[in-house]
């Protein structure tokens, strides 16, 4: 079976096309199912748009998932529609986050950390002068905001957990134990991560998790999943075939998919 849930359109202010043009392009590349998972407004905001390039207008939202829904029905002969939304998480917003989320027909949320100290993880320069101890102290917030997440509750998923190296690729070198105290609690809490290739686009190359974390993953009985992260249709499941070569080569012998917020299981 094939499938991407983590997909993006022209509401978020930096993807390219419609997302009917994701589910056309989708459709064309023989997916059985395709997520559509658009970035979350800023609802804590007092602002509509606070990020105009980074996430879709909390007047959007409904909108959005409107969208969905009739695309959903549109090509149910065709392929599977799925509704996903990609949400940050807010630590201090979380209840807010949750009360915008609970009443939607969502299939899955995938819950991604992008804002550790304040600072975007993929904000160039973030790790200029900083010492090596201060280094080291940014890599662990980062994943106890992940562990966070995993044991809040509203996500299925968990994207891109180490994409902090995107435009820093030494952030992989930073020694550290938090990774296997991390993987440890999301295996505890029973919440997918997924395999995010958007990483070959960016500085690191390469994929989100990198291996020897994926190899972590596998030994605490982390379930996975697959995004393509995708921001012009063309990037749908890419590199969908190399992931699960990998992943078998790793151990894995089943991965994961979400359909109303249920867990699916499909084998390798």
């Amino acid at each position: 079976m094939k499938f991407d849930l983590h997909t993006h359109h022209e509401r978020c202010g930096h993807a390219l096309g419609t997302i009917e043009d994701y589910v056309k392009q989708a459709i064309d590349f023989g997916l059985d199912y395709i997520g559509i998972s658009d970035h979350s407004p800023y609802f804590y905001s007092d602002e509509d748009h606070l990020y105009p390039t980074i996430s879709m207008k909390k007047s959007e939202f409904h909108a959005y998932i409107e969208e969905v829904l009739r695309l959903k029905e549109a090509y149910k002969d065709k392929i599977h529609v799925l509704l996903g939304v990609e949400s940050d998480f807010f630590p201090d917003h979380l209840d807010l986050y949750r009360q915008q989320y609970i009443n939607q027909p969502f299939d899955y949320i995938i819950g991604s950390v992008h804002y550790v100290q304040d600072v975007n993880i993929f904000k160039r320069g973030r790790w200029d002068g900083l010492s090596k101890r201060e280094k080291q102290e940014v890599k662990e917030e980062y994943y106890r905001l992940i562990a966070h997440s995993a044991k809040s509750g509203l996500f299925q998923i968990l994207g891109h957990i180490d994409a902090m190296k995107g435009f820093y690729p030494e952030f992989s070198s930073i020694q550290t134990d938090v990774i296997d105290k991390t993987l440890k609690i999301i295996g505890e809490q029973d919440v997918a991560i997924e395999i995010n290739t958007s990483g070959s686009t960016k500085d690191c190359g390469g994929w989100y998790p990198a291996d020897d974390i994926l190899e972590r993953a596998l030994y605490h009985n982390v379930s996975v999943t697959f995004g393509s992260d995708a921001h012009k249709p063309e990037r749908i499941c890419d590199e969908f075939d190399l992931v699960k070569k990998r992943l078998k080569e790793i151990g894995y012998r089943e991965w994961v998919y979400f359909v109303e917020r249920k867990r699916r299981v499909t084998g390798l």
